[in-house]
Order: C-alpha cells, then sequence, then structure tokens
C-alpha cells in the first residue's frame, strides 16, 4: 500500500528530480498533483523545473562530492535521475547502503548515462537485434572500426550526450574528422568515447513507452503506449505523433524488444524504447530510463501523460497508458541567441481548432535550444500533424528589446 504524506511538513513524502529540464517540469507537475514534495535540482539556475518545485538546488551532478552531500542534505526518499550526466556510482552507494532509492534503480542509470552500457546489455547480454557498432577513443581507431567492416553510410555519436548533441551521418572518408570533432564538441562531459554505428535501412523510427508498475497483485507488471513516430533532424526531434500505424508483427516484436530490455533493468517507472522497424523487422537503438522527448505529445494524446505515468508508477499508484485521442507534437525553437525573451503569436497558435502550447521558460534562448513545444488534436494524425506545425509557427520567440 503507498502511503503520501503532506508537503512541507515532517509526513511529507520527498522526490529529488536530478535534472530539471522541460521534461523534468511536467514530472514534477504530476508530483505535486499526488501532494509529493519536490527538489528540482539542475546545473544552472532557473531551469524549467526549478521555477515550479518545492525546492530548487544548482550543483554539477558529475561532481560526486556535491551530489553526495546534496542528497544527505535533503534525504529525499526518491532520487530520480532525468538526464544522464550524473556521477551514478555516488547513486549505487547510496541506494546499497539503504540511504535512498533511485528510479528505476541505480544500476539503471549507471548502464544508461552512456550508449556503450545500454548496447552492450542489448546486443551482448539480451541478444537484440541492432545496427552493427564499435567503439572508439580516438580518430585512428574510428577510421579503423570504419575500414573494418562497418563501412558508410555510418552514424557517429558521442558516448554521452542527450537531443542529438555531438551526431554525425558519415558518406564518406571525407567525413570522417569533421564527425569526430562534431562528437567532441556535442557530448555531455568531457570525454573521447565515440559509438560508430552502420547504417540500416529501416522504413521508420518509433518511440515505444514501456511502464513498469506494480499491479493490483503486489508485483510488477509492464504496460505499453501506443507507438509514437516521429521526426529528427540533425539527430534532434521536431515533431512526433501518435498512434504510429505498424505492421502487427512489428509491433509485437517491439514490445517483445521492449519488455526484455525494462526487465533487465528492472525498477519502476516509464521508459522510452527507440526502435527501427522495415516490414516486420525491428532493430533496437537505444533506452532512457525516464520520460522521452518525443513522447511530449502525450500531453494531448493520452488519458495519463508520459510524465503522469512515470509519476504514478514510481510512487506505487495504477496505472492507466490507453490512449485518448490521435494527435502530434511540433518543437518551437529559440531561433535567438538571448536572454529573457519574449513570445509572440501564442493566441494565433491557440485559435488552432484543438491546439495546446507549453512554453518551457528556459532562461536563455539559443538558435536550436528546444523553447516549447505545440500540442495538437484531431481526428488523425496526419490532421494533427499539420496542425501542430501550424501552431509551433505561429510562436516567435522574441530578444528582450
Amino acid at each position: 500500500m503507498t502511503t503520501l504524506g503532506t508537503p512541507l511538513s515532517p509526513t511529507a513524502t520527498r522526490v529529488m528530480l536530478l535534472g530539471a529540464g522541460e521534461l523534468g517540469k511536467e514530472v514534477l507537475i504530476a508530483l505535486q498533483r499526488l501532494g509529493v514534495e519536490t527538489i528540482a535540482v539542475d546545473r544552472y539556475d532557473h531551469a524549467p523545473g526549478q521555477q515550479v518545485a518545492h525546492h530548487a538546488r544548482t550543483i554539477q551532478m558529475t561532481d560526486p562530492e556535491a551530489l553526495r552531500a546534496l542528497i544527505l542534505k535533503e534525504k529525499p526518499h526518491l532520487v530520480v535521475p532525468e538526464i544522464e550526466a550524473i556521477a551514478t556510482p555516488v547513486l549505487e552507494e547510496l541506494e546499497a547502503a539503504g540511504v535512498v532509492t533511485v528510479i528505476p534503480t541505480a544500476r539503471a542509470a549507471r548502464l544508461t548515462m552512456n550508449r556503450e552500457g545500454i548496447r552492450r546489455l542489448a546486443a551482448e547480454e539480451l541478444g537484440l537485434a541492432t545496427s552493427p557498432y564499435a567503439f572508439a577513443d580516438s580518430l585512428e581507431q574510428l577510421q579503423t572500426a570504419i575500414d573494418g567492416g562497418i563501412g558508410y553510410p555510418c552514424v557517429v555519436k558521442p558516448v554521452m550526450s542527450s537531443s542529438g548533441k555531438g551526431q554525425s551521418k558519415l558518406d564518406g572518408p571525407a567525413d570522417v574528422r569533421p564527425a569526430w570533432e562534431a562528437a567532441m564538441s556535442g557530448g555531455r562531459v568531457a570525454q573521447s568515447r565515440v559509438i560508430v554505428e552502420g547504417f540500416i535501412d529501416f522504413d521508420y523510427e518509433i518511440t515505444q513507452l514501456t511502464v513498469r508498475s506494480v499491479g493490483a497483485d503486489g508485483a510488477v507488471r509492464t504496460d505499453f503506449c501506443e507507438p509514437i513516430g516521429h521526426v529528427q533532424v540533425a539527430g534532434d526531434y521536431v515533431e512526433s505523433w501518435q498512434p504510429h500505424p505498424m505492421n502487427p508483427v512489428a509491433l509485437e516484436r517491439s514490445r517483445d524488444m521492449a519488455r526484455r530490455i525494462t526487465e533487465a533493468l528492472g525498477g519502476r517507472g516509464i521508459f522510452g524504447v527507440e526502435l527501427f522497424v522495415k516490414g516486420e523487422q525491428v532493430w533496437f537503438s537505444e533506452v532512457s530510463p525516464r520520460p522521452h522527448d518525443t513522447g511530449l505529445v502525450t500531453l494531448i494524446t493520452q488519458w495519463q501523460s508520459e510524465f503522469e505515468l512515470h509519476a504514478r508508477a514510481i510512487l506505487g499508484l495504477p496505472v492507466d497508458p490507453s490512449l485518448k485521442t490521435a494527435g502530434a507534437s511540433a518543437v518551437i525553437y529559440g531561433a535567438v541567441e538571448a536572454r529573457g525573451v519574449r513570445f509572440e503569436g501564442v493566441e494565433a497558435a491557440l485559435a488552432i481548432p484543438g491546439t495546446d502550447l507549453r512554453l518551457f521558460g528556459k532562461p536563455e534562448s539559443f538558435v536550436k535550444r528546444r523553447m516549447g513545444v505545440a500540442l495538437a488534436r484531431a481526428e488523425s494524425t496526419d490532421a494533427a500533424r499539420a496542425n501542430a506545425k501550424l501552431a509551433a509557427q505561429q510562436v516567435r520567440v522574441l530578444a528582450s528589446s
């Protein structure tokens, strides 16, 4: 039985989020609706989630001593990593000592903090189908891996990055050095290791949101959201929609892969499992043990969004991942380099039938920084995609005069 307390009192159920961006912000709101006291931690002040949490803390989460000291001081019941760049050995140490519960587990946080840990688990331990891959610690090793069998075209990514940062597609030898340099500058932390993947001839990519929660019998159960399709540009998600139509065999295989990888990681919460699909064939790509950026669409498509599912699952509460309506999301980019920006065109965006917006409140805008998202519901995903993109186009991000 789950018992929840009263925020800011001795009975409070305290949850600490490590990473308080736009996805963490929605998780914090979902937790607060259930009376949870929240602590939002990020590497910079006034992050989106810090603006809504009961407590805001700013530290370098890759600093093990700073992270340990903060957890011991705040004494949260649950620690919920929302980004990859965290000193995960500290989480494993504190979890093993019984000081805190890490969501989904400290081991899962460590394995998924970089692409190497999760790829080796998926391909080498579980035997899931993946693209051919190799790891490299230098430009020379990267070239050797490509020449030794990966071939062209291929994709190079830092082993630790987010939202496509540092990712490059290589069509020939002239692309190798620029791809290495892009990976070195795009990683989350200072490191010089990359993964190079052979290119898969796929029809589409999906995100299979997978929820591990406590069932009525007290055992952990696995549920699936409807598959989410998306468009990426330079490795960044720019639009998503739900449901994405799939061959029934491919859908079954996708969910089997998602079940196996999430069971191997363990714990409770939502997982974003990324998969490549061609006909009935499915390949595993990546998994995040947290809400996924493409899943922002669930704010309008599901009875319980991915953020509400995550909050309920980690608290031991029942979940309902069922679909409410077809819908889509489209990213609103910063387009300017400025602090304290203004947004115009909001009324025009919301005048489009069936639309909604999330403006994230990030303190600083960059040209390619995600500053908001437009959401749309409609009778079909095609109509929803058109309206979401139209709504996003109405919103203009302006530097303060």
